[in-house]
């Protein structure tokens, strides 16, 4: 047990190497994706949302016509 103590190869994880133009501080094209990834995800999320709304809206009208018919006959 005693020898294997300084063969700490792999302990600590592994580091991701770097481009040339992440090292000098560029940014990369994954940052970009990322966000071009993100602004998707928030369209798609304003779009379901607007969705659901309009169907809660018609969903609350129709019952409402419901109501105020038989009160006016």
């Amino acid at each position: 047990m005693a020898k294997s103590r300084n063969n700490l190869l792999g302990v600590g994880g592994q580091r991701k190497k770097l481009s040339r133009a992440d090292q000098q501080g560029a940014g990369s094209a994954r940052v970009s994706d990322r966000k071009v990834a993100e602004d998707k995800k928030q369209e798609l999320v304003r779009k379901m949302r607007e969705r659901a709304e309009a169907q809660a809206a018609e969903t609350a009208e129709p019952s409402a016509d419901e109501n105020t018919s038989p009160a006016q006959s």
